[in-house]
């Protein structure tokens, strides 16, 4: 009887948690949703394409020897000169499509999606 007690006074608080998230109509993956990482190497982003969700921080990493810089096209973010190891990170807290370039060598495209 007392180990049921136990485990039951250690489930009530994830219980609660989990009718109140389901309640406020959130979701686990997005409240949860870690950093996603974008490496620049080769003269690429890699992957070149992601999907994230709405809140969710996105770190590009420079691998290069060359700086390189990441913009937006529409402007919503612009690095400074990321040298060889610096990173860059930015918060995506509206759905959509945000296409970027590193505008040191146009030809490196790359896009976030954000649902």
């Amino acid at each position: 009887m007392f180990v049921h007690a136990v485990r039951f006074r250690f489930a009530l608080p994830a219980i609660t948690a989990s009718l109140l998230l389901l309640l406020s109509g959130a979701t686990p993956a997005a409240a949860a949703e870690g950093p996603h990482r974008i490496l620049i190497r080769n003269f690429d982003f890699a992957p070149m394409r992601i999907t994230v969700s709405a809140g969710s921080t996105v770190i590009w990493q420079n691998l290069d020897e060359e700086p390189h810089v990441v913009a937006s096209e529409s402007g919503e973010f612009r690095s400074g000169a990321l040298e060889e190891g610096v990173s860059f990170r930015f918060r995506f807290d509206k759905p959509g499509t945000y296409r970027y370039v590193c505008s040191l060598h146009p030809k490196m495209v790359g896009e976030i999606v954000v649902r």
